[in-house]
């Protein structure tokens, strides 16, 4: 009788350290979660930088297009032929996609003052892809796009 008591007294204790954990994490998820809340008048601009370099893609517009790319970028391609060429070679699903939802932008997490603009896009051929932009702050308080990731999403849309 004494050890299956003993065994009840590990497994309580147990439970309390489990339950303790669950506390402190509870107390700590808000304040993470508000540290990646961006504002909304900058989710706002991130989600305009997105549309206006989609739109500018759309009506083959390089010189726009590569206007909304970060200093990096553009030092990387180094003029915007170079870029757009990039872009329709790799990523022709966000040049003329059939379909596009924005979801809400989120500031990434580690203080770099990055976004990150989730974006589902739905090709001609009813193709899912979703796409995550990474914006950054420039000088003057504008945002611009510093990379983006697409991925095939796993099913294909029915409409």
């Amino acid at each position: 009788m004494t050890s299956s008591l003993q065994g009840f007294g590990q497994e309580a204790r147990w439970a309390r350290l489990w339950l303790g954990c669950l506390a402190v994490l509870g107390l700590l998820a808000p304040v993470a979660a508000s540290a990646a809340t961006l504002s909304d008048p900058d989710a706002r601009a991130v989600r305009q930088v997105v549309e206006a370099q989609l739109d500018a893609f759309a009506a083959d517009d390089a010189e726009r297009a590569f206007s909304y790319a970060s200093a990096s970028i553009q030092a990387q391609f180094g003029d915007a032929t170079r870029f757009m060429a990039m872009v329709r070679g790799g990523y022709p699903m966000v040049v003329r996609p059939a379909a596009v939802s924005f979801f809400r932008a989120q500031l990434d997490v580690g203080g770099t003052g990055t976004v990150s603009q989730p974006v589902q896009f739905r090709d001609r051929e009813n193709r899912l892809w979703l796409a995550t932009y990474r914006l950054e702050p420039q000088a003057g308080a504008v945002w611009r796009i510093s990379g983006c990731v697409v991925v095939a999403a796993s099913a294909k849309s029915l409409t």
